[in-house]
């Protein structure tokens, strides 16, 4: 497993939110804006079950996350991961993860649909600056 460098591990703290990778079904990337959480020195996103990210993961769980330093933009950190997908039908990680940006993840969700934990496995990491 890759580990951040000291030098590069305060822009996981700096940043509200990463930018996440996926590799589509048409084999173009699709990047997206997460809110994410750090626990346990991992990382972790919140998805809904049903988007094209989720199903993405599903087929492809190669990722890679990025981070830009807020005061300096010529300062980053990448991280290229395996993703794993894991339930969370009662919304207990999403709970945890809406606490941090104030919002109600469950109140997102249209009826029928859940929630999963991705939980990223880093296995290289590139910095810059």
């Amino acid at each position: 497993m890759a580990t951040v460098p000291a030098s590069h591990a305060d822009l996981i703290e700096k940043n509200q939110i990463l930018i996440m990778a996926t590799n589509g079904p048409n084999g173009f990337p699709q990047v997206t804006a997460m809110w994410f959480l750090h626990q346990d020195g991992m990382l972790r996103v919140s998805l809904n079950d049903t988007r094209q990210k989720t199903r993405n993961l599903l087929n492809d769980q190669k990722v890679s996350l990025f981070f830009v330093d807020p005061e300096n933009p010529y300062r980053t950190l990448e991280i290229r991961a395996i993703a794993s997908v894991d339930p969370d039908p009662d919304y207990v990680f999403a709970a945890e993860i809406g606490a941090k940006y104030s919002a109600n993840l469950r109140e997102m969700d249209p009826p029928g649909e859940s929630r999963v934990v991705v939980t990223f496995d880093p296995v290289k990491v590139n910095t810059f600056g």
